[in-house]
């Protein structure tokens, strides 16, 4: 029975997040290199303050992903493939081994650096629940002007999709869809319209920087949740790492993908079950668990049974 480690985006961060990670080598090995990359203490990367900013938001989650990843392989819960929303795209390839872990906080540095600076303010992304891609669409298309633009950017599963794009475009389709029947619409704590292309001359940018890194063919399956597909050529996995802030998210389709080639243990990095309730309905004849504050040796476990099976 195959495992599969998801990896979340950006929305389900929290202070103390690091704090949380088992008490472990591994990790504190990860947690340490962090420190020397970014001469930050790592008690000092979780703080509210610092999780205010987009650019350390996405440095924690990169960071609590691969220490999460790390720790269970060292206690040989080793994982046969890898996804990862939005920033937990880079905690999957250095999972893989695609990319170093090094080479990727400095990568995902400079991207939230691009993506805070091309939209200092009044941007952002509204998650959409109770309606699918068919009802939304023309809702979206119906707002969307060049003064105020707004995109359908996750389509995280049939009836949970998230819109990107100013803050006034966004509360107008937000008030349409519910209109329409949509059972909610909800801010999500992301303050960059990301996902869609008025990220594409960021996403440009980091793709430049991306060459100038050694990448690697991956040593675990890399399914990418931007062109739900399998990808095995590392340069093509850079690509897409860098273009992914502009593209749309493909989460269930993903998700649908690593079942039909064989997952069906799917474990979520932390922070947070937001993946973990996203895969269930998918996984219903396997099982999903969230690592995020539960017990080391019980995950363990767990994926040791199931990978013997």
């Amino acid at each position: 029975m195959q495992v599969l480690i998801t990896f979340p985006g950006q929305g389900t961060q929290r202070p103390g997040m690091l704090k949380d990670l088992p008490d472990d080598p591994a990790v504190a090995s990860v947690l340490a290199q962090a420190e020397q990359v970014l001469q930050v203490a790592a008690a000092e990367m979780d703080t509210p303050e610092r999780l205010q900013s987009t650019v350390w938001t996405q440095l924690c989650l990169l960071t609590s992903g691969v220490a999460m990843a790390r720790c269970l392989g060292a206690h040989g819960a080793r994982a046969d493939a890898v996804a990862g929303l939005s920033i937990g795209a880079y905690a999957a390839a250095v999972t893989a081994g695609v990319l170093a872990f090094a080479d990727a906080l400095r990568l995902v540095r400079l991207r939230a650096e691009l993506m805070a600076q091309a939209y200092p303010g009044g941007y952002g992304m509204t998650a959409i629940l109770g309606l699918d891609r068919h009802r939304l669409a023309p809702l979206v298309a119906q707002v969307c002007s060049p003064q105020r633009p707004v995109y359908l950017a996750n389509f995280n599963a049939p009836t949970q999709i998230v819109i990107a794009g100013s803050e006034a475009a966004m509360a107008e389709v937000s008030a349409l869809a519910l209109a329409a029947g949509a059972q909610a619409a909800k801010p999500v704590a992301i303050p960059v319209p990301s996902h869609c292309r008025l990220l594409d001359d960021a996403a440009q940018a980091l793709q430049q920087a991306m060459r100038g890194v050694a990448l690697r063919a991956p040593s675990l399956r890399y399914f990418s949740a931007s062109k739900a597909r399998e990808l095995r050529d590392p340069r093509t996995i850079g690509d897409d790492l860098a273009l992914n802030m502009a593209t749309p998210v493909r989460w269930h389709e993903t998700m649908l993908l690593a079942h039909a080639n064989g997952a069906r243990l799917v474990l979520e990095a932390p922070p947070g079950d937001v993946l973990t309730r996203l895969a269930q309905p998918v996984f219903t004849d396997g099982m999903t668990l969230a690592c995020d504050r539960a017990r080391l040796d019980s995950i363990v476990a767990i994926v040791k049974q199931h990978a013997s099976n």
